[in-house]
């Protein structure tokens, strides 16, 4: 599986920005979908997932009510919508996929992700 993320930027306190990640191949449909992010020097952590089917989405409380995940599911393709941004969003952003987990399961634990695209730098200014 093959991840390409993009969308990331310079934007603003308050602005929006939104992610995308592409996934080659037939495995979209089988894969849990994740975003996660890092700053230099300290572990990759959560942000967001969505489950294979689309019904179980998860957020970390920090972006709950102004980030979305969605899935393109006829374009391969997962999507994270940043709203409301503020500095500490700032980060390198990693999509990551999941073939193990069950159909209507996401997790936050980065162990868990079988493949993950190249980062895409969020810089939003104050």
């Amino acid at each position: 599986v093959q991840l390409q993320a993009s969308g990331g930027g310079l934007e603003q306190a308050g602005g929006s920005l939104r992610l995308s990640c592409a996934v080659s191949g037939r495995t979209f449909d089988y894969a849990a979908m994740s975003w996660f992010r890092q700053a230099p020097g300290k572990e990759r952590r959560f942000v967001a997932g969505i489950s294979r089917s689309g019904r179980k989405i998860a957020y970390d409380n920090s972006v709950k009510g102004r980030f979305t995940i969605s899935r393109g599911n006829a374009k391969n393709t997962v999507y994270l919508q940043m709203n409301s941004l503020k500095s500490e969003d700032t980060d390198i952003y990693y999509c990551a996929a999941s073939l193990g987990m069950s159909w209507d399961s996401v997790r936050a634990d980065v162990r868990e992700y079988d493949s993950w695209g190249q980062g895409t730098q969020v810089t939003v200014s104050s």
